[in-house]
């Protein structure tokens, strides 16, 4: 348990002219009440009233909510009273800690009838003041984390009321990483074999092909900079449970169910998120029917975001969030961002709602149903609304994302559809092509032979789907002339760095864009949608200087304890930027690891020897050496050219040995000493570009005994 220091310290973080003393008087008051008491795992009960208001504090809430969950069980469960809290607290305190306590005792869990009359209680507490259902999810959180000790039948009875309830209702308020979290540690209660299941296939995918994560943000990174755009790249992948309800709706194996991974992108203004988009999308393809434009359609909790799914490296989809930082804050926080603070002020956060007109909207909708089961049922519609549904004239229904129109529905029904359109008609009237389509319209598409996508369409359609359809069509009308001209257009470029606009050099750019082939390349480049130097930059990327702090070798780790030292494995050569782990070893200190390495395997059943690393974020020195394997030409000059071109990326050369000599090719493993992961892909794409070399690949000796040393214990 933290002390009452630490969670002040927490709060004046984001606050600093809290009231310290009012916070460290309910901190001792609420120690005092909870005495003796003790929870199912053994630690005083105390603890998890600090714990709860810990968890409101990464939220950066107002000393009245944080002062509220460290009282939030006295009324219930100790000899305090309203009274005594209001004397000691104020009326304000007072009354949120009785609406928790109201809300504890409502069996949200219980009959269809007697669910939907607690649910309409629950939307009067909230109405009054939403701290309340705000600290009544902190304490859900707390207690689905510390759920284990529980019986196991109250543990499933819990986590089925999370699952059916708190989670989606956090969902709705925006707070969609404490929707995840509590969905995850729900599903881990209910269906404990599907979760490990997951994470068994997901641990060998990783273990297949390497960090993938680590990789789609470089070249992420890598992009915006061609675009001048400064932002911040977060990557991770999904949580166990989206992924099972993933291939529970697709009704598909792990195997075929391909984005597992989402990113997201935090830029300075609204343009950048769009300039961003663009870039994202000029890279990778946009996977039809997944794009959505919460920044023009906001949603009524105040989430603003653009949401878009490409198909990354090696194929694998990939979601990415685009937002601003404001935009982000009220994405961590959905409607309790109006309580928050920053640097001692009520934050102004312009996309922040009010909550009284959010949850009086919610309300209304709700207060003409008479019957409790339509009323539970509109609860429950309105907590999941993000999508229309719409009609075809035959019935069969088409899904769509809130705000798509005539040419979105047209292509979710076929791209033969789409690129014939002419017009449309909904509910039997003709209506232009932009027109919104709202929930149960029916949609009737008019074609005409003869007819191709314009290019207006582009502004009009807002699926992904519907826009790669228009794109290709436009780009294919004039695909032959537009080869020609680019193939011009590269071969000034490629010469003007000294270098040859190559088929092999072509075939590298289309790998390193994500492009089908050569072709594609050539006709992108001359219908301007990429540029010489972005298609030479793929190959040849100009030495930019990194960004941020330079980090100190022997610091370049972070979550080791006082004392330790760090090595990097032999085995596996981890680099800055992969994903790593520690394993502490008897006389070695901690040796790092790749978290796809493949030793960890012989340590799994020693868990406490493990620690949560993570590279220092800054720029690094090149010097970590990984080893590359190549093959290339037995020809004049050709190791002096290669040599040199290892120099001119960055690195350096610390060992070469010839492992294999024929007449006609050597097979080498080169030392390199490197920057980060980024710096090896730069370093091996510009290789690969070369005519002369024939094969390369990162080299890991998984026969070396880095994980066959003594554990620490």
């Amino acid at each position: 348990m933290i002390s009452a220091d630490d969670l002040i310290a927490l709060v004046r973080n984001y606050n600093p002219k809290t009231n310290e003393a009012l916070i460290r008087s309910a901190f001792e008051y609420g120690g005092e009440m909870h005495e003796g008491q003790f929870r199912h795992s053994g630690e005083p009960y105390f603890s998890h009233p600090v714990a709860v208001a810990a968890i409101l504090t990464e939220q950066q809430l107002d000393d009245g909510t944080i002062i509220t969950a460290l009282l939030h069980d006295t009324i219930e469960d100790t000899k305090a009273s309203y009274a005594s809290v209001s004397e000691l607290f104020g009326e304000e305190v007072a009354k949120l800690v009785d609406g928790v306590t109201k809300l504890t005792n409502l069996q949200l869990n219980s009959s269809e009838t007697k669910q939907a009359e607690n649910f309409r209680k629950l939307f009067m507490a909230m109405s009054k003041d939403m701290r309340v259902i705000l600290v009544k999810l902190a304490d859900r959180l707390h207690n689905m984390r510390t759920i284990k000790s529980m019986r196991p039948e109250k543990q499933v009875q819990k986590a089925r009321e999370t699952m059916d309830i708190f989670a989606p209702l956090a969902g709705r308020m925006g707070m969609q990483w404490m929707r995840e979290e509590l969905e995850d540690l729900a599903f881990r209660v209910l269906n404990p074999e599907g979760r490990s299941s997951i994470m068994r296939r997901f641990v060998s995918l990783q273990r297949e092909t390497g960090d993938v994560i680590e990789r789609i943000t470089g070249d992420m990174r890598m992009e915006l900079e061609k675009a001048d755009i400064d932002a911040e790249i977060f990557g991770r992948a999904k949580k166990p449970y989206s992924i099972w309800r993933k291939m529970q709706e697709k009704d598909q194996s792990f195997s075929r169910l391909s984005d597992i991974y989402g990113f997201r992108i935090v830029t300075h203004s609204e343009e950048d998120s769009y300039r961003t988009l663009g870039a994202i999308h000029q890279r990778w393809s946009a996977v039809p029917g997944r794009f959505k434009d919460y920044i023009s359609q906001p949603k009524t909790n105040g989430y603003r975001s653009i949401h878009t799914t490409v198909s990354g490296r090696d194929g694998k989809r990939v979601e990415v969030q685009i937002r601003t930082r404001q935009m982000h804050d009220v994405a961590e926080t959905g409607v309790a961002a109006h309580w928050s603070y920053k640097d001692g002020v009520r934050s102004q956060n312009p996309f922040a709602v009010d909550p009284a007109k959010w949850i009086s909207q919610l309300t209304e909708q709700f207060d003409g149903e008479d019957d409790h089961e339509d009323f539970l049922e509109a609860v429950k519609l309105e907590m999941y609304s993000d999508q229309v549904f719409c009609f075809t004239p035959k019935g069969e229904v088409v899904k769509l994302p809130r705000g798509a129109t005539p040419i979105d529905f047209a292509y979710a029904i076929h791209t033969r559809i789409g690129n014939a359109c002419v017009g449309s008609k909904i509910d039997g009237m003709r209506v232009p092509l932009w027109t919104r389509v709202k929930n149960g319209q029916s949609v009737e598409i008019i074609t005409a032979e003869g007819q191709s996508p314009q290019t207006t369409w582009l502004e009009i359609a807002t699926t992904g789907k519907a826009k790669t359809a228009i794109r290709r069509s436009l780009r294919e009308a004039d695909r032959e002339s537009f080869i020609k001209l680019g193939r011009e257009l590269a071969r000034s470029a490629f010469a003007h760095v000294g270098q040859k606009s190559t088929e092999k050099a072509l075939e590298t750019a289309a790998v390193v864009l994500r492009l089908k082939d050569p072709d594609e390349v050539l006709a992108r480049l001359g219908s301007a949608e990429l540029t010489g130097r972005q298609v030479v930059q793929a190959i040849y990327p100009e030495l930019i200087p990194q960004k941020g702090a330079p980090v100190d070798a022997s610091r370049a780790v972070i979550g080791l304890k006082a004392g330790q030292s760090f090595e990097r494995a032999t085995c596996c050569q981890p680099l800055p930027d992969e994903r790593i782990v520690g394993i502490s070893m008897r006389g070695r200190g901690v040796v790092v690891h790749t978290i796809d390495c493949e030793h960890l395997i012989k340590l799994e059943d020693r868990a406490d020897d493990w620690l949560d690393l993570r590279w220092h974020d800054g720029s690094h020195a090149a010097v970590y050496t990984a080893t590359l394997r190549m093959t290339i030409g037995n020809g004049a000059g050709v190791l002096g050219r290669v040599c040199s071109l290892i120099g001119e990326t960055g690195a350096n050369i610390s060992d070469l040995q010839f492992m294999d000599r024929k007449p006609d090719y050597f097979l080498l493993l080169i030392d390199v000493d490197l920057r980060d992961v980024q710096h090896l892909h730069t370093l091996m794409g510009a290789l690969n570009a070369q005519d002369e070399v024939a094969a390369i690949e990162r080299y890991r000796n998984i026969d070396l005994p880095d994980a066959n040393s003594a554990p620490s214990g």
